[in-house]
């Protein structure tokens, strides 16, 4: 009779820690990590940058997909976070609104109290475009002291020497203009270009073959396998450059996790992140 029952017994044992594991990711997949941030620091190369500006701190936020009703509370904790970081510059990449909730000023309301010492600049996602013009948006961040840079690019005097920051328009269904977005730069300059979808930068590479760019559009995944890092889900215009930084030729491209989510809001292993990348040169 014993040894028919601890069969059975180690059976509802495996089940019950199977079901409880599955409800505690799914716990935190849904409940916690959404509500989350984390902050992520990289030493990312800038070629041809001014050695008085090595250790520029720059703080790069994207894919914001601001729900009003459920973010605020995380928002306003990132912002804080931020600010108590005191970064030289601030550079946000896109996808600023929800699909269901398509303005952007409740975002604006928060980013207005983001405070960088050499200024803050922004440039579109595809969710953006898909919903208001390019001058919907710029009226709006320009309001805040934020420039807003689509298919074109804006010099830097930072103790006394040049940093340019470029951005394109988004690419999914966009208009990106690498020509016009990098018109007027000297190739020796230091530049960085925010392109919200990464998989452009094989495209960007071939105007401008040493730069760094800042990218978003993946949600580092979303929802990634622990241990194994490893992100199932892809997107389009998102697919060979996932999350972290990689190098092709003389540039680099950094890609965040963003903050927001995009259909139902849930993130696993992949909480919302604030990357601070220190500039070498």
């Amino acid at each position: 009779m014993e040894e028919t029952q601890e069969p059975k017994k180690r059976f509802f044992t495996r089940r019950k820690f199977i079901f409880t594991s599955v409800a505690a990711a799914l716990t935190d997949a849904f409940l916690i990590e959404p509500n989350l941030s984390s902050v992520t620091y990289r030493n990312l190369r800038v070629p041809y940058l001014p050695p008085s500006l090595n250790g520029l701190k720059v703080i790069h936020l994207t894919d914001f997909h601001y729900k009003p009703d459920k973010d605020e509370s995380l928002m306003s904790g990132i912002i804080e976070k931020v600010n108590a970081l005191n970064p030289d510059l601030i550079l946000l990449t896109g996808d600023y609104i929800d699909g269901d909730n398509p303005e952007v000023d409740p975002l604006i309301d928060q980013l207005k109290g983001l405070k960088a010492k050499h200024g803050i600049y922004a440039s579109m996602g595809n969710h953006d475009g898909w919903h208001n013009s390019a001058e919907h948006y710029r009226k709006r961040f320009e309001a805040i002291d934020t420039g807003f840079l689509i298919n074109q690019n804006t010099k830097l005097d930072i103790k006394g020497e040049s940093l340019h920051i470029a951005g394109t328009d988004f690419i999914w269904k966009g208009n990106p203009d690498p020509l016009a977005t990098l018109k007027g730069i000297h190739p020796l300059s230091a530049l960085i270009t925010l392109v919200h979808e990464p998989d452009y930068f094989e495209t960007m590479i071939k105007y401008r073959d040493h730069h760094l760019q800042l990218s978003g559009h993946t949600h580092g995944g979303q929802c990634r396998v622990p241990l194994i890092n490893y992100a199932p889900k892809k997107v389009k215009y998102g697919e060979k450059y996932i999350y972290d930084a990689y190098q092709q030729k003389d540039s680099s491209i950094w890609v965040g996790k963003g903050i927001g989510t995009t259909g139902i809001r849930v993130r696993f292993s992949c909480l919302p992140e604030i990357a601070v990348l220190t500039l070498t040169g």
